[in-house]
């Protein structure tokens, strides 16, 4: 686990060269891409999603590309098609934008659901089928899909089976005063992150990808998971509780946190710090609950407050 530490705050350290006083964000990413999920940003305009996106791709020497969703936006736009070549008389594949390393899906929401499905399929199974022909994805594959919650014209929100894809759902906010001072300082002559160079290789972050799969997680620690998933099933609050991806979701995350931080087990801390941005976009409020003014996250903070922590004797 050192050395999934070490690639982790090497990752941490570069990012933070551009992204002022956001770790626990830039963590929370870290932590999806070792778990191989996806990421899904909702926030407003000019909070640095993009930025983090291209950040992260430097820092491993990936592959980026972006797409900025329209409603005319189609599917082979993103997935690539099979275009007909008159000098070999043949059909010639044209990979999309997917095929980059990491894919920053701009305003997601903006296009049909035809596209969401083309989009959301790539990042389930890692692959794109064409013309009957599958492509592999390169790993390490990492989507990062934005949302405006403050503009809903003309949007296709996802459906919860869709939402449910995502393997995470935060926010980055504002800065507080001194960071954003801070930024400007950084701005002042060019932008930081044409700066930033590959201080990772994609084969160490795929190695670390696999090395997270070996974090202990004690049989306690799995209850516990269970007993919050289950808790947010039979929640008043909710009309829909979280799924049983979401059980798998928490049990990944922690082995990732657990990592990052150098040890080889998880601590119910783990399962405390990452249960908001796994739950949150996995669970429906009743209507009643709304008008409360009641949020996801206050549910999720309440449920993680009442389940019992499971002690543990040493360490694994």
């Amino acid at each position: 686990m050192k050395d999934v530490a070490t690639t982790a705050r090497k990752i941490l350290d570069n990012v933070e060269k551009v992204i002022v006083g956001k770790r626990r964000q830039i963590i929370l990413s870290l932590v999806s891409w070792l778990c191989e999920g996806h990421i899904l940003l909702e926030d407003v305009p000019g909070v640095a999603k993009t930025m983090l996106a291209r950040a992260l791709s430097r820092s491993v020497g990936c592959s980026f590309k972006r797409v900025q969703c329209t409603p005319d936006l189609l599917p082979t736009d993103v997935t690539g098609a099979s275009i007909f070549n008159q000098k070999t008389v043949e059909f010639e594949f044209r990979p999309g934008p997917i095929f980059a390393q990491i894919v920053l899906a701009d305003e997601i929401n903006r296009a049909t659901p035809r596209t969401q499905s083309a989009l959301l399929e790539a990042m389930a199974e890692g692959r794109v089928t064409v013309d009957g022909i599958t492509h592999e994805l390169a790993p390490p594959f990492l989507v990062i899909a934005t949302q405006n919650p403050v503009d809903h014209e003309g949007t296709f929100p996802l459906p919860e089976a869709q939402l449910d894809r995502f393997l995470m759902r935060f926010s980055i906010g504002y800065p507080s005063p001194e960071d954003e001072l801070k930024m400007l300082e950084l701005l002042e002559r060019q932008h930081p992150v044409n700066q930033v160079q590959p201080v990772v290789s994609a084969e160490e972050l795929v190695a670390a990808q696999q090395a997270v799969r070996d974090v202990h997680v004690d049989p306690k620690i799995r209850r516990y998971i269970v007993q919050i998933v289950q808790s947010t099933r039979e929640s008043d609050e909710l009309a829909l509780g979280a799924s049983p991806r979401a059980s798998i979701a928490l049990f990944r995350t922690s082995q990732a946190l657990a990592a990052i931080g150098g040890r080889n087990f998880v601590q119910p801390d783990d399962v405390k710090r990452v249960a908001a941005p796994v739950l949150t976009h996995r669970m429906i409020l009743k209507p009643e609950a709304r008008l409360r003014k009641v949020t996801a996250a206050s549910v999720v903070e309440e449920i993680v407050e009442e389940v019992p922590v499971p002690m543990l004797v040493g360490s694994a």
